[in-house]
């Protein structure tokens, strides 16, 4: 009978089964264990590719010859046309570094944007000049391929339009305020024209200009938003 033939099975016969059944346990539990090990890792591992992703959508953000992504070009349009100002893009005249004096008929825009300039070392340095003591054009065109941006008015302008400057040289420069870097005249130069622009007032950067044949009260929001969209966007970029 069956109760007998299982009474009469051997004690080791039994305790093989037994530890078999353990073993098959045991090596469940091994694999579930090494499945969900593989989830984490691929998480840990999606996570991390996001992470980077995201890291250098920052870097992009911030790295210079762009900068569009971090900056609405938008609003600097909006502003020059209401001042009644106009912004141009120009090609790249090329960055030959002479010795030789050069003028406004040097270039293809006036104010210039880009081109010839003076050798490394004696590009003009960010600050505000005092009218007559602007840097000659072939130091300050080095200047904007440095990413600075250069605010010019037109020789005799008025004091309190000057002083309107001023206070926009000092004003916080969008995403540009950070602890090592002073809160006014970011990458800014503020001078009087010598090129003989066609402006009252304009700003320029390496291939880019707002120029505004009126120097009015709307005209310090274009050139605001102009510093925005282009500080820090040229070929070469220094602290």
């Amino acid at each position: 009978m069956r109760w007998r033939s299982l009474l009469l099975r051997p004690v080791s016969s039994r305790q093989e089964e037994k530890e078999q059944r353990k073993r098959e346990r045991e090596e469940r539990e091994r694999a579930a264990a090494q499945a969900a090990k593989r989830k984490r890792l691929l998480q840990i591992l999606v996570g991390a590719v996001v992470g980077a992703v995201i890291v250098a959508g920052v870097v992009l953000a911030f790295a210079g010859g762009g900068g569009d992504s971090k900056r609405d070009k938008g609003d600097l349009t909006a502003a020059a046309k209401a001042a009644g100002c106009t912004v141009k893009s120009f090609p790249d005249e090329g960055n030959d570094h002479v010795t030789k004096k050069l003028t406004a008929a040097d270039y293809k825009t006036n104010p210039p944007t880009s081109g010839p300039h003076i050798p490394p070392g004696q590009e003009a340095k960010e600050g505000v000049y005092a009218p007559g003591n602007e840097p000659e054009i072939a130091n300050w065109v080095h200047t904007l391929e440095h990413g600075r941006i250069l605010f010019m008015y037109k020789p005799d302008s008025p004091r309190p339009r000057i002083a309107q400057l001023q206070k926009l040289y000092d004003a916080p420069v969008a995403d540009r305020q950070f602890d090592e870097v002073p809160a006014n005249g970011y990458h800014s130069v503020l001078m009087q024209n010598n090129s003989e622009m066609p402006f009252e007032v304009a700003a320029v950067a390496w291939r880019n200009y707002v120029g505004c044949p009126k120097f009015n009260d709307k005209s310090i929001a274009a050139l605001s938003a102009f510093r925005d969209v282009y500080v820090d966007t040229a070929p070469e970029q220094f602290p």
